[in-house]
């Protein structure tokens, strides 16, 4: 009896203070609401989540009020129902997942208010204009997958492939080089945005240069999963509809070094080819209609039906391939081509110009086309194949549905576009939203975004990827880039893909010998092919 005698008063005395606390945060509450003036404009918030559509399955857009004041009080509301109010003494509002879910969820298609209040030196509230944003009705996919290294100049250390849940803030590592010392990570691409069918290409001295070839889509089991090491490169790549063949370019790249550019680095691409590799029978082949000896050929990407392969092509525009940079090497523009494609008959069609680099008078680069078959997403440059390294490279979209009917390829220049670099870029599976890279923020560190695409093809502001911490990039020394959008995790371990990393046994395979097949590899290069 004295044991239940003793904790009854500190119970109390608990309640008695919860309640204090309580009603002291009903009472601000209440002042918030019923005494404030209001500000002529909306506050300033970090990152910048103002006039954006959202995904409905996004985790909680966290940020910073860049405003003056001792206390603030933010709440996010809609009209469909629901609300969240936080209180905050440092201007961070960090929202509960739960509610945040819950909130979304409610309110598909309909407007989110930021109602933003901050207390100033006077002690009295100030309310600022509402922010508006706006909910999607369609789920972007529910993970990113992208690689994350230091952005050097001429070596590797830390890098690796990640997953982050889009759900939430979790983030794991796919494959990273922690353990493998000397290996580069370089492209990661999946079948039809999931995450049981994927390529992973690997180089180094050590271990050798080849692609990993994951496939689990028999087994939704990790261990079960099929891991082969193919004995060979796959820079570019992409999936064929079928899931029965890849098409990939080989590249001899170099990297040099400006002595007076807004960029210190720069890339130039010797030599290229397109190839496909037969999954079923584990062979490579090409065609002399894209493995010419005086063009470059690279950044294949099939249509949706998978009955014709876009790729871009250049003239070469030298002979000297040990002169580093070669001559001309900035005159050299990139046209968009494509060629019809029989898989049952395995048999190619005609060469047609997409879209030309002397009428656009810019290197067109990185074609990518939506699920549903309608958009084609690239990126133009003043010049080059590397657009990450160009100032200039912006995101533009076609209408391939426009261009059946009328014949012609029309395309315009998106309004997401900064004045740094905008690359590597990505569809969700529905192609109602992009991932792209973008080096908007202070020119250095590519991060990336999310934008959402309605269907008469408009594309709205970006957002960048959320962090739980909204000050996160202020202290990144890392860039994010190469984002791939898929359906789920990827489940395979990275334990198992390390061992398919370390072994000996491989696919080999044999290059077909055409006149624009590159010589046996020197070892590999110590640099970064895709920051």
């Amino acid at each position: 009896m004295k044991k239940r005698y003793f904790y009854l008063p500190g119970l109390g005395a608990a309640l008695i203070l919860s309640a204090c606390l309580l009603h002291c945060l009903l009472r601000e509450h209440s002042e918030v609401i019923a005494e404030y003036t209001l500000a002529d404009r909306a506050a300033a918030i970090y990152p910048d989540y103002t006039g954006i559509v959202i995904p409905p399955n996004i985790a909680p857009l966290n940020f910073i009020i860049k405003e003056q004041g001792s206390r603030y009080y933010v709440e996010a509301s809609s009209a469909g129902g629901g609300s969240i109010n936080i209180f905050s003494k440092t201007g961070r509002i960090a929202f509960p997942a739960g509610h945040w879910k819950r909130l979304l969820n409610a309110n598909r298609g309909q407007k989110l208010h930021f109602d933003i209040y901050a207390k100033d030196e006077n002690g009295r509230w100030v309310r600022f204009k509402s922010i508006t944003n706006e909910i999607a009705n369609e789920n972007i996919d529910d993970y990113l997958v992208y690689r994350k290294v230091h952005p050097l100049h001429n070596g590797w250390r830390a890098m690796g492939i990640y997953q982050r849940d889009l759900k939430n803030f979790d983030e794991s590592p796919v494959l990273n080089n922690r353990f493998y010392e000397g290996v580069c990570l370089n492209c990661h691409t999946f079948y039809k945005n999931r995450p049981d069918k994927m390529l992973i290409d690997i180089r180094g001295e050590k271990y050798g240069s080849g692609t990993l070839l994951v496939d689990s889509t028999s087994s939704p089991q990790a261990e079960d999963s099929s891991v082969k090491k193919i004995g060979t490169k796959f820079t570019y790549n992409c999936w064929h509809p079928s899931g029965r063949l890849a098409a990939y370019s080989v590249n001899k790249v170099n990297q040099f070094f400006h002595t007076a550019s807004d960029e210190v680095r720069g890339v130039v691409d010797m030599d290229s080819l397109i190839l496909y590799y037969l999954v079923d029978s584990g062979t490579v082949k090409t065609s002399p209609k894209f493995s010419r000896k005086d063009r470059l050929e690279t950044y294949p990407a099939w249509s949706a039906d998978g009955r014709y392969l876009y790729f871009c092509s250049a003239p070469m525009l030298w002979s000297d391939q040990n002169e580093i940079p070669p001559e001309h090497y900035n005159e050299v523009k990139y046209d968009l081509m494509r060629i019809s494609y029989d898989i049952e008959s395995d048999q190619w069609g005609e060469l047609e110009t997409v879209l030309s680099a002397k009428d656009t008078g810019l290197s067109i680069l990185e074609p990518r086309i939506s699920p549903d078959g309608r958009w084609l997403l690239f990126c133009m440059c003043d010049y080059g194949s590397f657009p990450v390294y160009h100032q200039t490279s912006d995101l533009y979209i076609m209408d391939l549905d426009a261009a059946r009917q009328s014949g012609q390829y029309q395309y315009r220049r998106l309004d997401i576009n900064s004045n740094q670099s905008e690359s590597w870029h990505c569809w969700s599976g529905n192609s109602r939203w992009i991932a792209f890279s973008s080096k908007r923020d202070f020119g250095v560190f590519t991060r990336t975004y999310l934008s959402y695409v309605d269907e008469a093809g408009e594309v709205y502001k970006p957002i960048i990827l959320p962090q739980k911490d909204p000050a996160f990039y202020d202290s990144c020394l890392q860039t994010y880039s190469v984002p791939e959008l898929v359906a789920g995790p990827v489940k395979v371990t990275r334990e198992k893909l390390g061992r398919a990393v370390r072994s000996s046994s491989q696919i080999e395979v044999a290059l077909p010998i055409t006149m624009a097949t590159p010589k046996a590899a020197a070892p590999p290069e110590p640099w970064q092919e895709r920051e």
